[in-house]
């Protein structure tokens, strides 16, 4: 692989909302940690999540072996299996988003330097119009080993679609990350400064890496993350992108809850950012409920939804912020359908759509 950066040879991570070729999903395991005692029952969301995204592009599933495969496909009989395909790669979780690959698309000015005058062949040694970034992992911060086969994830992926990888030496997880496509990328302190992750980078080393491997110009720093979050505060449930200059971000308007002081923090620095010059736009999204599991605080947000080619899906939680949170992000997705998945289940497993997917970007 070339020592070039990817941003040096023209590469960029796209924005959700760009055209996907697919999504990928990594199939649970019933002897897993993520869903203790409860696997069976976080079947239907799962099953639910796969019906819509195969109505919206193509869905790659990662399993163990051919009875893991087995397994998926009798949760997920009856649905298009044209759209499903399943590959061999091994994980220990299903969260893909963290420990899957993050691709790159070679911006356009570059692609065209890159192609024959025909737009069909790539000039010899010219970059690939597609590339995998395979950040270290550790399992938020070695909380749940092991992680062997999860961290090598990208690499296989990009072994079986013939992709170059760039390595960045630094960990990363797909969750604490998101991108407007356009040279902005939203992160927290509480995640990418944590001592668990890279305790040798300092700040202006992180932001360069993510500038070097994701081709962003701006870091935009959040502060902490919701309560109950074992990720140390991803961004994937705090505030997202919805457009070049729109974030949706959530509050908590119970001023006795303790997610309040945190994302008023995290709301107030969203007024102050600038992006491409000019101010933020800002949609506030709301909270559902206090969700308490055998006494753990349970780390739900409607934040947490993922954009495909044609839907977003969006956790529900049966309750009352439900329809007023579907009803903000069908204005900010005008062109897909959105749609609300029952995720009290699956949400014991700490995470919920986004979580669980990673796209790959159409070229």
């Amino acid at each position: 692989m070339t020592s070039q950066t990817p941003a040096a040879l023209g590469y960029r991570m796209p924005a959700e909302w760009e055209p996907h070729t697919a999504t990928w999903l990594s199939w649970p395991r019933r002897e897993g940690i993520s869903f203790p005692e409860s696997f069976d029952r976080v079947l239907p969301a799962l099953r639910a999540m796969v019906e819509a995204l195969v109505e919206s592009e193509q869905v790659c599933i990662n399993v163990c072996d051919r009875a893991h495969e087995a397994e998926a496909q009798s949760v997920l009989r009856g649905l298009p299996m044209e759209r499903i395909i399943f590959y061999c790669v091994p994980t220990n979780e299903p969260w893909c988003r963290d420990h899957g690959p993050i691709f790159l698309t070679l911006d356009k000015r570059w692609r065209r330097t890159a192609l024959e005058p025909e737009g069909s062949e790539r000039r010899e040694g010219a970059p690939a119009p597609l590339a995998v970034v395979d950040w270290d992992y550790n399992a938020w911060g070695n909380k749940y080993p092991p992680f062997d086969l999860d961290e090598v994830v990208p690499t296989r992926i990009a072994e079986i679609l013939k992709l170059p990888v760039f390595y960045p030496r630094m960990i990363l997880e797909g969750g604490s990350i998101d991108v407007n496509g356009s040279g902005a990328l939203l992160t927290t302190e509480s995640c990418l400064l944590n001592n668990n992750r890279n305790p040798n980078l300092s700040r202006d080393v992180i932001e360069q890496r993510l500038r070097d491997y994701l081709g962003v110009r701006d870091v935009l720093w959040l502060g902490d993350g919701i309560a109950g979050d074992d990720t140390d505060g991803h961004v994937d449930d705090l505030t997202r992108f919805v457009s070049e200059r729109t974030v949706v971000t959530v509050i908590e308007r119970n001023r006795d809850d303790e997610n309040y002081e945190p994302l008023q923090e995290n709301l107030a620095r969203l007024g102050e950012m600038e992006i491409g010059g000019r101010t933020t736009d800002i949609i506030t999204l709301p909270m559902p409920t206090k969700i308490v599991r055998e006494g753990m605080r349970l780390p739900a947000s409607y934040a947490n939804f993922y954009i495909a080619n044609t839907c977003v899906l969006v956790p529900r939680f049966a309750d009352p912020n439900d329809e007023a949170a579907l009803s903000i992000l069908r204005d900010c997705f005008p062109d897909r359908r959105v749609i609300g998945i029952d995720c009290r289940e699956l949400i014991w497993g700490l995470g919920t759509f986004h979580c669980l997917t990673q796209q790959q970007p159409a070229v």
